[in-house]
């Protein structure tokens, strides 16, 4: 009982007054049924948007059936829009209405069909009437509308009726991704319904949470490369509305451009010469625009990333005519919304001659369960794990404890040494340095203080990739590691490069005790 009541006080310790208040308000207002919103006497009245060719989704819908997180699923007697068989990110995915504008997907037929179905299914909706779904639903529904000039007062009642519910129960107890979402929404919404309180706040919002979310180089404080992509479509999507549709003439525009080239900058930064990102803390693939359609995108509404040096993310890139390497030097973060961070300080990624040798292990669910304990946990990274525990207490499948926090950082251009204090409930404190040229990485560990421990050093190989070992030596196609101990063993984990898929993968452990030196040489 102490040990959980302990955990609580240091998981719930660094939320902010607002997360609290909010929640408990919420609750309560919930619980009193006051949160009820009746438009039938209300004129709507739209205005007529007009868009740079924004980009298109992936196809979810195809011949009935919708396939979200590579799960598909037919409706065989009309759409359940509270369907929860493969767990509530599915249903969200199917409330966010992503399909309407995916290539595949025509306006009469399949498009309006499905938004009125909807519609006329709004009472007994759940999930889907959360602020988030509501979101992403209003910028999907607006964006559909808008290509096809479809006027439709049933419709645009709906919306009206939907930004209403946001705007009551906008996401302050969850702020984040989330509140950025909610804002970007109604950014949208008043544009499309001429709302000034709709405007007002999304003004607000949107110069708060964009000031505090991105960081001074240029990447979204919640440090996942994958929500960064989400967060970055966003911004060109409202620089897209704000610059074709004259609704208001202020400084927003200005705004959100310089926020855009700064986080283009980044994300060009993080991103590996393939176009694939680093799937650090909760990034999965097929989730958010490539890189490559992002700057596409950009460059379509007449933007240039400005360039970028990695710094605040904790983030650091080295390359040579041979590798790419990705580290992780950072705390995570934000203190008060670590939901999407993992127990993963000292992590790397690295690419040989274009191709991915050691990786992340990825991100393959959202339930709450032993899975996604595992990814969070430190033995799923390519850093150390002392006495088989995690250098920051991931739990609850979005919560953390105690964590990790930098204690000393030092660098130059071609070297890192950082130093953590994730255990220092055992006394010990952990230093990695990486030492770079350009045919070869330095990786050095020490753990320092009188406890004796039992250390282990992660390497998490590609799938496909068969190490060869020998002694000290380990080979890896044309990657050779030498160590300084010989005590290897290699075993086998799922990699997890996508939601809802495992891949066999082998994964090198390194055990030592208080000193480790990796030459790896290409």
């Amino acid at each position: 009982m102490k040990a959980k009541i302990t955990r609580l006080y240091q998981t719930v310790k660094y939320l902010k007054f607002k997360q609290t208040y909010y929640r408990l308000f919420y609750t309560i207002r919930k619980k009193l049924k006051l949160d009820v919103y009746n438009i039938d006497n209300i004129e709507v009245s739209v205005q007529k948007l007009a868009f740079t060719p924004f980009l298109k989704n992936l196809d979810s819908y195809v011949d009935g059936s919708f396939d979200f997180l590579n799960l598909r699923h037919t409706f065989s007697n009309g759409i359940d829009w509270n369907y929860n068989e493969y767990g509530k990110l599915w249903t969200y995915n199917l409330t966010y209405f992503d399909f309407l504008n995916q290539k595949s997907m025509t306006k009469e037929i399949i498009g309006l069909e499905l938004i009125n179905d909807f519609v006329d299914n709004i009472e007994s909706i759940k999930d889907g009437l959360e602020p988030f779904p509501i979101s992403l639903r209003g910028i999907n529904w607006i964006k559909f509308l808008a290509q096809y000039d479809i006027k439709d007062d049933k419709i645009n009642k709906s919306l009206y009726y939907q930004y209403n519910i946001l705007l009551n129960n906008l996401e302050y107890h969850l702020l984040g991704n989330h509140l950025l979402e909610n804002t970007f929404s109604l950014l949208y919404g008043a544009y499309y319904l001429q709302d000034e309180t709709f405007y007002k706040q999304a003004k607000k919002l949107l110069l708060d949470e964009l000031d505090e979310q991105i960081l001074e180089d240029g990447a979204h404080f919640e440090l996942s490369p994958m929500y960064h992509q989400i967060m970055l479509y966003r911004v060109l999507d409202c620089i897209n509305l704000v610059s074709n549709n004259k609704y208001k003439d202020d400084e927003l525009l200005k705004y959100l451009i310089a926020k855009a080239k700064i986080m283009l900058g980044w994300l060009n930064a993080i991103t590996y010469e393939n176009g694939s990102i680093p799937l650090f803390n909760d990034s999965a693939n097929a989730i958010a625009p490539s890189t490559f359609e992002l700057n596409a995108y950009a460059k379509a509404l007449d933007l240039s990333a400005k360039e970028c040096v990695l710094k605040e993310s904790g983030y650091r890139k080295f390359t040579s005519s041979v590798y790419e390497l990705i580290v992780d030097v950072g705390n995570i973060g934000p203190d008060y919304i670590p939901g999407h961070a993992h127990s993963d300080t000292f992590n790397f990624e690295l690419y040989v001659d274009g191709k991915p040798i050691i990786v992340d292990t990825g991100l393959s669910t959202y339930e709450t369960n032993e899975r996604r304990n595992l990814e969070r946990s430190t033995q799923s990274h390519n850093t150390v794990m002392i006495n088989e525990k995690n250098q920051s207490d991931v739990w609850g499948g979005f919560r953390v404890a105690k964590r990790a926090k930098i204690v000393d950082l030092h660098e130059g251009p071609s070297f890192v040494k950082a130093t953590h204090n994730g255990y220092k409930d055992i006394g010990l404190l952990h230093t990695r340095s990486f030492s770079v040229s350009e045919y070869q990485i330095i990786i050095k560990d020490s753990i320092s203080g009188e406890t004796q421990a039992r250390s282990i050093a992660y390497l998490h190989l590609y799938p496909g990739l068969e190490p060869v070992i020998k002694d000290s030596q380990i080979q890896i196609g044309k990657l050779n590691i030498s160590l300084d101990s010989n005590i290897i063993d290699v075993q086998e984990y799922s990699y997890a490069p996508a939601f809802n898929t495992l891949i066999h993968a082998k994964v090198i452990e390194i055990s030592f005790e208080k000193n480790l030196k990796m030459e790896l040489t290409i």
